[in-house]
């Protein structure tokens, strides 16, 4: 299809071209820009169909490096706690939503973060048990490392004292009863999850769907999502995203993360890392090195400030880790690991430094604790960090308490990583934080709160506008070695594109981007959305 867009203010990302007027699109590809006259007198009359701007801000349509857009469809079918902000209203919640469950149904959900609660305080299983109705229950953190089940799920999975508990998991037990409290950490989740009724191909499908759809209505023209737990495997969401994508033409581009569980998936079907085409194709294989800040179980160096006898999970020990990571370099596979604490950090870096590289990029995501040596040690050709702005206003001041001031000063260092060369890419880890990408670049120049007045948390770390949007898309193409294909507007690339109602380039107050809208989201040449 040939489209010519005009009348807008088409910022490329290009230095070589920075803004133009109009661009011309045939075959899903960019064929021409320039200014509107030189567009129109070229390829006007060569039968494209005109689309006029109305003066609109256009950028290159935005990444989003690391999410689980599963996940986010089926939030919104099952019960949202991230508004909560009482250990009260979370109780309510529940009560609330288990007096219409079904016999056989369990209450799911996600989005508690005890840390915005005004006493921190994290609800009993007898509080549980009470508003939950003798029906199952387990409810994942924010951060999907953290899991409050009731003792009707703790019965259904055969619970018992000296059951044997996943390694890199806690069954967190009340000091005075010792029994379980009602929280379980990271793995632990394994021995309830596991119970807990499949969808159905059809509900996986109307779930997935919805997620895409809110995408494409963000802006996001592509993303970088890790499903195969949520979606029954790496043979069945790859059918279910090219179903959507390829064939009813919904939703993103989509590079799919496959989880190391379904490696051997991937070895029996010949299927690897760039298998697909540019709408749908296979990623790298995720791991784990470790937990989250927030429940204390991402792996420090040293121990918390706030708790001292602990230095957070390793997922695994150096030699399971590495063998790991050996078995997906057996497939010439790159991985994105999942390093959150420095001390993660170092054992997977000590790790992949003892193996060549793949024709793609390893992927470190969140490094959130750092400091100057590690920066130096992320900096290569082969290696890129997922970076999630949107973290530094959900997590300080809290984070602190954690962590201590000066620990807390190299907490999500991106001007650091961007001024020493590493590469990196920009996303949510949706839905632990909003998909909308203008709220993660509003992070990543502001470092605080809507609202806050401030200067910002560790604001010597504050990107330039310029620089965020970078991260979210040339950083988004680099992490994928899709950066002759996307990433910035220039001739022979993807006509992706996405239209906003402000300038972000133009603004007095970065805050102008809570109220910026997407007007339009273009893939390939084609309007997926349109406000």
């Amino acid at each position: 299809m040939k489209t010519i867009f005009i009348n807008g203010k088409i910022y490329t990302m290009n230095p070589k071209e920075p803004v133009v007027q109009s661009i011309y699109m045939n075959n899903e590809r960019i064929v021409d820009m320039g200014s509107d006259e030189e567009i129109q007198l070229q390829w006007g009359r060569d039968g494209a169909k005109i689309i006029d701007l109305e003066g609109r801000t256009v950028v290159p349509g935005l990444i989003d490096s690391h999410l689980h857009i599963s996940s986010v469809g089926i939030n919104s079918q099952e019960l949202d706690l991230t508004n909560v902000k009482t250990t009260d209203e979370l109780l309510d919640s529940i009560k609330k939503w288990a007096v219409n469950m079904k016999p056989g149904e369990w209450i799911l959900g996600r989005g508690w973060d005890e840390n915005v609660f005004p006493n921190r305080r994290i609800p009993s299983i007898e509080e549980l048990d009470k508003v939950s109705l003798n029906t199952p229950l387990f409810l994942p953190r924010i951060c999907g490392h953290a899991f409050l089940v009731n003792s009707t799920a703790l019965n259904i999975c055969g619970y018992h004292s000296d059951m044997n508990i996943p390694y890199g998991g806690t069954i967190v037990l009340d000091p005075i009863t010792k029994k379980p409290n009602g929280l379980l950490l990271e793995t632990a989740s394994t021995i309830i999850s596991k119970h807990i009724p499949e969808k159905s191909y059809e509900q996986l499908k109307s779930a997935l769907q919805a997620g895409l759809k809110q995408a494409t209505s963000l802006g996001l023209t592509s993303i970088h999502t890790n499903d195969p737990n949520y979606l029954g495997g790496a043979l069945q969401t790859y059918r279910l995203f090219d179903e959507l994508i390829n064939h009813d033409r919904v939703g993103p581009r989509s590079n799919l993360l496959i989880d190391y569980d379904y490696l051997e998936e991937m070895k029996n079907t010949e299927m690897s890392t760039g298998y697909g085409n540019d709408n749908v194709r296979i990623g790298a294989i995720k791991l784990f090195a470790d937990g989250a800040l927030g429940g204390r179980t991402a792996h420090l160096s040293e121990p918390y400030q706030d708790d001292p006898n602990n230095v957070g999970n390793a997922m695994y020990d150096k030699e399971v880790l590495f063998q790991l990571i050996r078995n997906i370099r057996l497939q010439d596979m790159p991985v994105a690991i999942h390093t959150i604490g420095d001390q993660a950090l170092i054992d997977v870096l000590d790790i992949l430094d003892q193996f060549k590289p793949t024709k793609y990029r390893d992927r470190l995501i969140h490094v959130s604790i750092l400091n100057e040596h590690l920066i130096q040690r992320l900096k290569s050709p082969h290696r890129i960090v997922d970076l999630q702005p949107k973290f530094v206003s959900s997590d300080y001041p809290w984070i602190e308490d954690r962590l201590g001031k000066q620990r807390a000063g190299f907490a999500y260092p991106f001007k650091s990583l961007l001024d020493k060369g590493v590469i990196s890419a920009g996303s949510s880890d949706a839905p632990i934080e909003s998909l909308n990408p203008l709220l993660g670049i509003h992070a990543a120049v502001t470092r605080k709160k809507a609202g806050e007045t401030h200067a910002g948390y560790n604001a010597q770390e504050k990107l330039s506008m310029y620089e965020a949007f970078h991260l979210f898309t040339v950083g988004g193409a680099n992490a994928t070695n899709e950066e002759n294909l996307k990433g910035t507007l220039e001739r022979g690339k993807l006509g992706d594109m996405t239209v906003l109602s402000h300038d972000p380039f133009r603004m007095e107050n970065p805050d102008e981007l809570l109220t910026t809208e997407t007007e339009m989201t273009v893939i390939g040449g084609e309007i997926r959305y349109q406000r």
